[in-house]
């Protein structure tokens, strides 16, 4: 891996602030684990049969973050980026995948996201989450998606040390 540029979250701050700042230092830690690997090493999968790769889960992400940010608060019906039935598992086949085409729909969600945050008034907004068929709050979905950077980026310290023998931060 190369240089750590992460930017690690305030010792103190509001709540919005830390979640934000938490959020950010994950999405920065999956995109670390990708650095400097071919499309090829990013695709080499943990063991059969699973699917999962690094590159499977930048897609992973992406679908994550659209679903939890951009379908709750923006277009319910909004479709995943990888799958028409919402079948969150076609993401980890990147197979014919490429780090340009994973990492364009993961920012473009990650940007999504972020912007939703920016323009909430508050934590408190409340959206429709279609898969529960109920209301969640920017606070839940942000704690959410910031549980699902920290399960996946255990994954991603496995599958990069399976690449090349990269380990740490």
């Amino acid at each position: 891996m190369t240089h750590d540029h992460r930017t690690g979250p305030p010792h103190l701050g509001s709540e919005r602030e830390t979640l934000r700042a938490f959020l950010d230092y994950h999405r920065a830690t999956l995109a670390m684990k990708c650095e400097g690997l071919t499309d090829e090493e990013l695709r080499q999968r943990s063991m059969p049969p699973s699917m999962l790769s690094l590159l499977g889960l930048v897609r992973h992400m992406a679908e994550v973050e659209r679903t939890w940010f951009r379908r709750v608060f923006e277009d319910n019906d909004v479709p995943l980026v990888w799958s028409d039935e919402m079948d969150f598992q076609a993401a980890y086949d990147a197979s014919s995948s490429t780090r340009e085409e994973a990492f364009a729909a993961w920012e473009a969600e990650v940007a999504t996201a972020r912007r939703i945050e920016r323009e909430a008034d508050s934590l408190d907004l409340v959206g429709y989450q279609p898969r529960w068929g109920e209301e969640v709050s920017l606070r839940m979905v942000m704690v959410h998606v910031l549980l699902e950077y920290g399960r996946h980026n255990g994954h991603a310290d496995f599958l990069r040390e399976g690449v090349d023998g990269t380990v740490g931060a």
